[in-house]
């Protein structure tokens, strides 16, 4: 608890270590700050925050101003609210906890040319002593003022949910009269996208950590809203009601979107150790089990005696279950849902119109061998290896993940300075055909840009590599870049011209100039009409 001494004992104390204390200034408006005792901590309140503090003031050169330290109450404010005069709203928010200094306050900080009659004459400079005792974090969550949080009770680590989590909470929702509108004594669980109640809570716990606790000032525009009949949802509550929220975030699940479209979704049930995960052709041990949204079991996997094992991508699972396993750390314990939308008709599980959801542990993984720790022979074969296995995704039209093997086959090749001579024409040919082939796949997902630039990675090394010219000019016409597609394709004749792929293209691209001058013809001739 910080010391609390009468005025004449703080103005004795401070004139002892007045003349060793070194001032400084703070902004460029002329406050002035002299230390006489330093703080307990390196924080200082922000903007919004409520203070509490002891102070003395006096006019430099006359009469005491107020006081709250004989009182034996801590005076409380809150920061940038304009509550006390500009200079100690400056002064205070550079203050620690258990500080004690001294503020030098110019007059355009205090009471400027006017004064305060008739204890404050005009242009006066004011001299407050200052004891910070602590202070409560207020937020405003949203920046215009229609969350403002007040912490309650720390939580714990640094980590906060994310839109996709899931959050288990605890609340009491009063109006401003203290009407009890809605609470949870056992604790309400939600994802923070889809929210809660109203739109406050939701807001308010991305902000909060683990076992938090804090009150919301709610307006009515965060509040609960009206529903389509004009009345709110909840029985009993006006419209456009100011809310105060008692709220705690008990706990949340981590909810990884795993295909970038919620198609797959993870939720972290037990955090995995350290921050490895499996790559692709990791070799991984786990148990799984999946079933139907009404509970049934379609499949069981592994045990903790003998764990099941298989290697990633290599369509030995469900596809969105082992892309969801390649999120995992060691040790990680998951829900995985992947829903129908994501499944195709070949998929191995066979249940391709169902929602499905997996429980699953990684007990262990191998990541496969790293291309910086293989020697130049197995960095080949590997290449090799992995494009091979892109030709047969290919063929059998599964093209994102003949593309993954692909941009891993060139890898595997890409830097070839530690390869001799002989090698190098492989290492370089190999590269090639890689880069190419995954552009075939992009243009196949309808990636056109991704599959240009793969071929100009290319072109930079062979300019006149008529695969790459020409689907290169496939990208460029997909996306109206016709000059370019030109371009590509008469470079890539003269270089073969009896080449039957480039001519089809080609044929392509003048149908494509004829409907682009009709077009532009019918354009031209309906602003004629017009100024006719």
């Amino acid at each position: 608890m910080a010391l609390s001494l009468p005025i004449s004992s703080l103005e004795s104390d401070i004139k002892t270590k007045n003349s060793g204390c070194p001032e400084s200034e703070i902004g460029s408006q002329g406050l002035r700050k002299q230390i006489l005792k330093k703080g307990n901590s390196w924080q200082t309140p922000f903007p919004g925050d409520e203070v509490e503090v002891h102070f003395s003031g006096r006019v430099e050169g006359g009469a005491c101003l107020d006081s709250n330290v004989d009182k034996g109450t801590p005076f409380r404010f809150k920061l940038g609210q304009s509550e006390v005069i500009k200079g100690l709203d400056e002064g205070v928010a550079t203050m620690k906890r258990g500080e004690r200094a001294i503020f030098i306050i110019p007059p355009n900080l205090a009471y400027g040319e006017l004064g305060f009659p008739p204890l404050i004459p005009p242009n006066s400079t004011l001299i407050f002593y200052v004891e910070m005792l602590s202070w409560t974090s207020i937020r405003d969550v949203t920046g215009d003022g229609g969350i403002l949080k007040k912490i309650t009770k720390e939580g714990e680590g640094w980590a906060t949910p994310r839109e996709a989590d899931e959050v288990l909470v605890k609340y009491e929702a009063r109006l401003e009269n203290a009407a009890l509108v809605s609470k949870s004594d056992e604790g309400v669980e939600f994802n923070v996208s889809d929210g809660y109640l109203c739109p406050a809570i939701s807001k308010a716990v991305k902000t909060m950590r683990r076992g938090e606790k804090a009150e919301l000032a709610v307006k009515f525009s965060y509040g609960i809203r009206q529903n389509e009949n004009g009345a709110t949802d909840t029985d009993d509550v006006p419209p456009d009601s100011n809310l105060t929220i008692k709220l705690e975030l008990v706990s949340w699940k981590s909810v990884v979107d795993v295909t970038g479209d919620k198609k797959v979704l993870k939720r972290i049930t037990k955090v995995g150790e350290g921050f490895d995960r499996p790559n692709e052709g990791s070799m991984v041990k786990v148990i799984y089990y999946g079933k139907l949204k009404d509970g049934t079991i379609f499949e069981r996997k592994g045990s903790n005696e003998e764990p099941f094992e298989f290697t990633t991508l290599e369509e030995q699972i469900n596809e969105g279950l082992d892309r969801a396993i390649m999120t995992m750390k060691k040790g990680e314990q998951a829900l995985v849902t992947v829903t129908k939308g994501y499944l195709h008709s070949n998929d191995i599980s066979g249940m391709a119109n169902e929602d499905l959801f997996y429980e699953v542990k990684l007990i262990d993984f191998i990541k496969e061998k790293p291309f910086w720790k293989m020697d130049t022979k197995e960095k080949i074969e590997a290449c090799e290896r992995k494009k091979n296995d892109g030709n047969v995704l290919f063929k059998a039209g599964k093209f994102w993940r003949a593309s993954r093997k692909y941009e891993k086959a060139a890898t595997y090749v890409e830097f070839d300075h530690s390869f001799i001579d002989d090698e190098k024409s492989i290492a370089k040919a190999l590269w090639f055909s890689s880069n190419l082939n995954s552009a075939a796949c992009k243009l196949k997902l309808g990636d056109y840009l991704e599959a240009s630039t793969l071929c100009t990675k290319v072109l930079k090394h062979d300019p006149c590599n008529v695969k790459a010219l020409y689907r290169r000019s496939q990208a460029y016409l997909k996306i109206s870049e016709l000059d370019k597609a030109e371009d590509d394709i008469k470079r890539a004749l003269t270089s073969d011209p009896n080449n039957r792929d480039v001519k089809l293209v080609y044929k392509e691209l003048k149908d494509k100039q004829r409907e682009y001058a009709r077009y532009q013809t019918e354009i031209f001739s309906t602003m004629l009409s017009r100024m006719g």
